[in-house]
Formats: structure tokens, sequence, C-alpha cells
């Protein structure tokens, strides 16, 4: 566009138009000739700035070429990349940071009123926040007890950068999905772990019941001093939670590129 303001000015006309704009159009609202105006837009239109689409004709006559803005979305992974960054070099803190991020996204989110009674509970609830933020969740029935379930996400909207930072990205989920849940009564009752990248495109949470085992929030292995809960250091191994249930997909203990992956969350 170099720095021409006769074309920055249509391209801010455009962009907030609610309806494309013809050339005539818009030399009446910028005063300047349409053969002018039509220079310019053919100018934006090669650098991919405005897009023409076909409207009807006003009477008789050919149809008229209408303009609008090319919408520029947002650099979220980018983004989260130079977030997760900002949260400095040990992986316990950013952990914590995370989680305690994540339970602050679900304070403030607008999630489902569906009152935690039972694990079943605990169940729909997780699926239907995952599936509003895009995780497309499947029930793992062949993981099922009485005490626990098993919960497969099977997409995620920052999967690249979970697999170098996941102790950020995938706290953050843990984080919001426990404060979901302790919003809507789950606190005392069910809590959360996550297994990230089981499968190179699969992560599993894990809903169990707290009931007859007191003094658990804050025991397990791999939760902070606080009692609340963050990534387990680095094994390698398939958490042992798993082993029953989905031994066949998770063949990602093995896989070179997830060697490394931390093998879950704490509570």
């Amino acid at each position: 566009m170099s720095d021409s303001w006769p074309r920055r000015r249509l391209l801010a006309i455009l962009r907030g138009a609610s309806e494309p704009l013809d050339a005539q159009e818009l030399a009446r609202v910028t005063g300047q000739h349409v053969t002018t105006v039509r220079f310019h837009l053919d100018v934006l239109t090669r650098e991919s700035l405005v897009r023409q689409f076909q409207q009807p004709p006003r009477g008789r006559g050919r149809p008229r070429i209408g303009y609008t803005a090319v919408q520029r979305s947002v650099g979220y992974q980018e983004l989260a990349q130079v977030l997760a960054d900002q949260l400095g070099s040990d992986p316990r803190r950013r952990s914590e940071a995370a989680i305690a991020a994540g339970r602050a996204w679900g304070s403030k989110l607008e999630a489902a009123d569906q009152p935690v009674e039972t694990l079943e509970d605990a169940k729909d609830l997780t699926v239907t926040l995952m599936s509003e933020l895009g995780f497309a969740p499947e029930r793992d029935q062949a993981g099922e007890t009485e005490e626990s379930t098993l919960i497969r996400m099977t997409a995620c909207p920052l999967r690249e950068l979970a697999r170098t930072h996941s102790e950020v990205v995938c706290g953050v989920h843990l984080g919001l999905m426990r404060e979901v849940l302790d919003r809507n009564g789950g606190r005392e009752s069910v809590t959360v772990r996550l297994h990230p990248f089981v499968e190179p495109e699969l992560c599993v949470a894990r809903l169990e019941l707290l009931q007859g085992r007191p003094g658990e929030a804050g025991r397990e292995e791999g939760q902070a001093e606080s009692g609340e809960p963050r990534l387990a250091p680095s094994t390698g191994r398939i958490a042992p939670q798993l082993r029953t249930a989905t031994e066949p997909q998770l063949r990602a203990a093995t896989d070179p590129q997830l060697r490394n992956s931390d093998a879950y969350f704490g509570q």
C-alpha cells in the first residue's frame, strides 16, 4: 500500500462498513474522482487488502463491483507463545502460574450451570465445557469405573504450542476445568488430572471421585505446596492410571517426539 493516505482512508472506510461499497459510493464519501478511487481500489485488491464482490445493478446496466476489506486474524498462536515465554524458565513455577491463570479464566467464563453431585455430572459438565471451547471431547467408556472416568480430547486450539510448552498450555486448561467444576459444587468430590499427548493428537482428562479419601487434596505427588495441582516431573512413562483402560492407544510413550513430554498433571 506504500505510504498512500488516500488508500489508507479507503481501507479504513471499508473496514468500518457493514456491507460492500462500490467505487461510486466511495467517491462520494471521500470526495475523490471515481477514476482515482478505482485506481486505488485496484492497488488494494492486488495487495490482498480488499476483496471484490459482484453486486446487483441499480436499474438497467451491468452488475456493480463492490469492495470489502479483508479482515486480518489476530495471531493467537504467536501471542500465546510470547505469553508462555514470559512465565520464566522454572517448569514448576510456570505450571503453577498457568493453572492459576486457568482458574482465573474459569471464574470469568460463562460456563453452563450444571450442578456437580455425581461423577456423571462432572463428566457431562466437562464434556460440555470442552466442546464449547473446540476440544472435540469424547467419552471413553472403556476407561470408566465407579470412581473414575476418562474423557478423550481429540482436538486443541493450541496444540502446536502445547507440544513445546505443555506445562503452560495444558496447565491453563487444567485450571479452567478445575475452576468450572468447583464453581458447580465439585470442589470436595471430584478432581481432574490431565494427561497431555498420550497419542500425537490426543490428550486425556481423568475425572476421579474424592469421596472417602480424606486429605487427598494437596497430598498427590506432583502438587504444589499450596495444594494446587501442578505438572508432575517428566518420567517418559505412561501414566499408570491410564495403562489398563487405554493401553492399546498409548503408543506415545515410545514416540521420539513425545519422549520428553510430561507424564501427567496432578490433581
